[in-house]
């Protein structure tokens, strides 16, 4: 078998950024080894959202299984987009009529550029209209994996819950704040987004990434 090129999709964890502060507990000398201390908002960075995130159900992340952090996964690019952006089903494309009911959606925007432009990365970030959210319902979509820091406008509260809810009541998974979708070469790669076991997790950083090859050479296929 053929191995397949991984592409790490994931923003690193960065001291200082929002949601992050690590300290030094140990150090190699005088202790013999290094250790420190995260504390990591549960949405921080690349992320995983569960049912109990938004009210949308019982969905911890250590009850979610792991079949449902993972798997197939159609990557349509959405590039150029403007601010604010309402995504559409339109905006899929061909994707609309060939997605494979069950799979994988990754949403390419490129927005992680704009990590270090609070004003364009949260506030400008484009996002998951209701009828967007009804297809992926709709279609069983596993994980809907997006750029930005989250799938609805963070200053509008209403459309936050409604989008959330809407999604994860309906079974579907969502990772948010990918990065370097850019990088795969494939429109049809096999995802994985990998949280911490973390007891009545509302949401977690993930390690997402991506095997960029054809199906034969995906080792879980």
């Amino acid at each position: 078998m053929s191995i397949p090129r991984v592409v790490d999709l994931t923003l690193p964890l960065t001291p200082g950024q929002r949601g992050v502060a690590v300290e030094s507990n140990y150090t190699f000398i005088p202790h013999g080894w290094n250790a420190a201390t995260w504390h990591l908002y549960s949405h921080a960075g690349t992320h995983m959202d569960t049912q109990i995130h938004s009210a949308a159900g019982p969905e911890t992340i250590d009850t979610k299984p792991l079949s449902l952090c993972l798997g197939p996964a159609s990557v349509v690019n959405l590039t150029p987009l403007a601010p604010g952006t309402l995504l559409t089903v339109a905006h899929l494309g061909s994707v609309a009529t060939a997605f494979v009911d069950g799979e994988c959606l990754l949403l390419r925007t490129d927005w992680y550029r704009h990590v270090a432009e609070p004003a364009i990365y949260r506030d400008g970030l484009p996002r998951i209209s209701d009828e967007l959210a009804a297809w992926c319902v709709a279609h069983r979509v596993k994980i809907l994996g997006v750029e930005p820091p989250s799938i609805a406008d963070v200053n509008n509260l209403p459309e936050v819950i409604r989008i959330h809810q809407l999604l994860l009541r309906g079974g579907v998974t969502i990772v948010e704040g990918l990065a370097h979708l850019d990088q795969l070469t494939q429109s049809r790669v096999f995802f994985h987004a990998l949280p911490l076991k973390l007891a009545g997790g509302d949401g977690c950083p993930v390690r997402a990434f991506a095997y960029d090859s054809p199906p034969d050479t995906w080792p879980c296929a």
